[in-house]
């Protein structure tokens, strides 16, 4: 018999788990509930991002950007599956690094974390490049400075006031956004009706006779990325009114309705141009789509739709940073005086958010394709830990081992495991050259802070509702 917890083992554990992490001195506030949390990793993927990746993914699977995105969702759902297992074990701020560090050895968690921070830290400086780009396409004469300033305040303002309120404004956010998308792909399926750019309505995009493993595989490790909001939410363990229950739907839900959300979009797109390279500018490709398909009042309004998920975007992704840090500060394996601090009256790690907009002001400096190189590397690590940790909660925690525990604990988790470093070994190498940098830094880190590996690392304490398990 497998030894997974019943449905009301799990509710009835939730409010015992819920009361004990709530009142340690220093803890997060539990104020989120399901609705919150779903939307908060919907708009940390930001639904108008599909039309960033577009036009460079059509150009690297050949007209195949809807069939990459199925293959990505598979993936995603194996490792999605592994976070929902987790927890239920660690219903904790931290995320992949907290799963390692308590799962596997706190060494390598702390690796996990410090790999997995990079692409924390970076996406609000690549969200702030984002928005200067789009906005100075409209407003050329406003350097660009303003424009990256004024996003990273915005989005600093709105975490240091409060969780729930941020979780509130990207409801409203990603409400806009789907509004934009939707008159996208209805203006899109006009066209197609009316056999704009000689179009029609075909299977194509998802198969053909020239598809090509590597080219998918390629397209499928940057879209990839797409879905990192249900990583998002994860982090927000000790801030969900229940977690246990809420976590593992809203990872669900947020997969769910993101991939049929993406799948929809590009492909319409796909059938309209099959060849992105009839259009003037790959990279832009989407903002041009709009203009053939709506004219230039309907570019200014996806221009301005664009905006709102930028804003939306800012906030959840400095949100996840600061509670990343936040965990590591705590646990010590960054300075916890720094770092392992909370507001008592918001409940907000106000330094992390504030160290948080500081990295996001380097976009002054940094142009995007030096950013984005930086961003893959860590979430397949991160995603492939997940996945493993899952496999040794099972050899470490779990004492009755059934068929149904091992299928839901081992066989899962290792295909996970093997898709992820499959489309690890898919990313270019500027992005495994910085990522192998970052990794090298955080080894040279761990070895001083510990002496050589001779000092203690900080405590396993091992899940906090084990008993639940055995």
């Amino acid at each position: 018999m497998s030894s997974l917890p019943s449905h009301s083992a799990v509710a009835a554990g939730d409010d015992q788990i819920a009361h004990a992490v709530a009142h340690q001195p220093g803890a997060l506030k539990r104020t989120l509930k399901l609705r919150h949390l779903v939307f908060i990793g919907l708009a940390y993927m930001a639904p108008l991002a599909v039309f960033d990746m577009f036009g460079i993914v059509a150009a690297e699977t050949d007209g195949h950007v809807p069939l990459a995105y199925l293959v990505v969702i598979v993936a995603v759902l194996f490792t999605a599956f592994s976070y929902s297992r987790m927890v239920r074990f660690f219903p904790i701020a931290g995320s992949a690094y907290t799963y390692a560090k308590e799962a596997i050895n706190a060494h390598l968690g702390f690796l996990v974390g410090w790999v997995a921070t990079l692409d924390y830290l970076l996406l609000p400086m690549i969200n702030a490049i984002l928005s200067a780009i789009y906005m100075g396409a409209v407003f050329p004469e406003v350097p660009f400075w303003v424009w990256v300033v004024l996003t990273v305040a915005v989005c600093t303002v709105m975490n240091l006031i409060g969780v729930k309120l941020a979780a509130s404004m990207n409801i409203v956010l990603v409400g806009i956004q789907l509004v934009v998308a939707v008159v996208f792909v209805v203006l899109t399926i006009v066209n197609i009706s009316n056999g704009a750019n000689g179009s029609e309505f075909t299977i194509r995009p998802f198969i053909s006779n020239d598809i090509q493993l590597a080219a998918i595989s390629a397209g499928a490790a940057i879209l990839a990325l797409s879905f990192l909001g249900f990583d998002a939410v994860s982090t927000l363990a000790e801030e969900a009114e229940r977690p246990e229950r809420d976590i593992p739907r809203a990872i669900f839900i947020i997969i769910g309705v993101a991939g049929a959300f993406f799948i929809t979009v590009t492909y319409v797109m796909q059938v309209l141009f099959p060849d992105v390279s009839l259009l003037g500018d790959i990279v832009g490709a989407s903002p041009e789509i709009a203009k053939y398909i709506g004219g230039a009042a309907f570019q200014a309004i996806f221009v301005g739709g664009y905006m709102m998920a930028v804003l939306g975007c800012g906030i959840t992704q400095q949100m996840s940073a600061a509670r990343l840090l936040y965990a590591m500060g705590r646990d010590g394996a960054l300075p916890k005086r720094l770092f392992g601090s909370v507001n008592e009256r918001t409940g907000v790690p106000v330094v992390n958010v504030l160290i948080v907009a500081a990295i996001a002001l380097t976009a002054l400096f940094v142009d995007l394709d030096q950013a984005a190189s930086m961003i893959n590397f860590g979430a397949f690590i991160a995603f492939t830990f997940v996945n493993l940790s899952v496999i040794f909660v099972f050899f470490r925690f779990l004492k009755r081992r059934g068929p149904g525990a091992w299928a839901t604990f081992v066989v899962v988790p290792a295909i996970g495991v093997v898709i992820n470093v499959w489309l690890w070994l898919s990313l270019d190498s500027i992005s495994m050259i910085i990522g192998g940098i970052w990794l090298a830094v955080g080894v040279v880190y761990l070895l001083i802070k510990t002496r050589g590996f001779r000092a203690p690392a900080p405590d396993l304490t091992g899940p906090i509702n084990i008993g639940m398990y055995e």
